[in-house]
């Protein structure tokens, strides 16, 4: 299938052209627009599908629930604003639970069922967090670094956990950071490390930052804390809620100056992204939504409601160039879960999910695998 006529997002730049998909992958790249038949994207935009690394439901679902039909309700929703791959991630619960909640992970990677989202990972957000900046993470849960524990649950995803998140002061975080890195991404995350702690952690080969400025220290000139570790290792790339409620616009602003070319855009939504202002569970916890925001009963930010896409928009409301948004929710977060390969940016080979929009990024159209939703 021959798509014509348009503007392709080709590494950090619109080039105008045509592209051909055959059996679900971009087969050929082309900067003419051939005179035979094809669709005719007439002069749209086309820009890869986005790749969620962080989100935890929508629709009235939750990954944590452990629920296939609910999962295939997320995957559902995701491909229809024009995310075509993402990795669910889980709240801190027993292993138990997590191992069931992975289960439906693996199911959905195996099935991939038409309309939905492709699920190309995990992100194993807890229990390895410490107690003060657990955030809305459930405290009964919380547990030391334990790789024998992870790596059965790695075993059991098939290998699907593609980040693992620890806080770098609990005790055997090193130790834990040296093995999981030679299996995923090793993410820092609900921490309340100091410098040291942290930069013992990411030069033992963690190489990612969960929610930059949520669940850790505030920077500070005196105490860089696990910001200022992570922004000096150019190994080091930082997640982002860019919800318009998480993060203010200046300091979504520094964080891509303190990172460039660094920033993986999240979502980190809730189940009630989608959904109506009421009462909802979260990780065992009661959470509350109300003016787009989602908090436990003792006021703490819970997560986002907002969609990646609507993330990467915001981004560049903010002031962050179309092409800096773009790629930091495309090929960053592919990169990050390790399946660069395969997604990520328009290139001969891998699988056709692109978003058809506009100048300023408002989506038109969404295809899976060279088919549109």
């Amino acid at each position: 299938m021959l798509f014509k006529n348009a503007m392709i997002f080709q590494g950090d730049t619109f080039v105008h052209g045509s592209f051909r998909v055959e059996d679900g992958r971009f087969t050929e790249i082309l900067t003419t627009v051939p005179a035979e038949d094809g669709v005719d994207l007439e002069g749209a935009h086309v820009i890869p599908g986005l790749i969620d690394v962080h989100n935890h439901g929508n629709s009235g679902a939750d990954f944590s629930d452990g629920d296939y039909d609910g999962l295939v309700k997320m995957a559902k929703f995701l491909a229809s604003k024009g995310v075509t791959s993402f990795a669910p991630a889980n709240m801190t619960l027993p292993y138990e639970v997590l191992d069931k909640a992975f289960a439906t992970a693996v199911r959905l990677h195996r099935e991939q069922p038409a309309g939905c989202a492709r699920l190309m990972g995990i992100e194993m957000e807890g229990p390895f967090f410490c107690e003060k900046k657990k955030g809305a993470q459930n405290g009964a849960y919380l547990r030391n670094p334990d790789f024998d524990a992870f790596k059965k649950l790695y075993d059991n995803s098939e290998g699907l956990i593609r980040i693992v998140d620890l806080a770098p002061e609990l005790p055997g975080s090193v130790e834990f950071t040296e093995k999981a890195s030679k299996l995923c991404t090793v993410s820092v995350a609900h921490t309340d490390a100091n410098y040291e702690e942290a930069k013992a952690v990411f030069e033992a080969g963690a190489t990612h930052l969960t929610h930059l400025y949520n669940a850790m220290p505030s920077i500070h000139h005196r105490k860089p804390g696990v910001i200022g570790a992570a922004s000096e290792n150019e190994n080091v790339t930082a997640e982002l809620i860019c919800d318009g409620q998480h993060v203010h616009p200046s300091a979504i602003r520094m964080a891509f100056r303190l990172f460039p070319g660094r920033i993986c855009l999240i979502s980190d939504a809730l189940r009630c992204t989608g959904m109506p202002d009421g009462k909802y569970e979260f990780g065992g916890q009661d959470m509350f939504l109300k003016d787009n925001i989602g908090r436990l009963a003792d006021g703490t930010i819970a997560g986002s409601v907002a969609d990646l896409y609507t993330c990467m928009r915001n981004v560049v409301s903010f002031g962050i160039s179309r092409e800096e948004a773009i790629r930091a929710a495309t090929i960053i977060p592919a990169r990050q879960l390790h399946r660069d390969t395969e997604i990520g940016s328009i290139e001969v080979g891998k699988l056709a999910d692109f978003v058809v929009c506009d100048a300023d990024l408002q989506r038109k159209a969404v295809y899976m695998g060279g088919v549109c939703l």
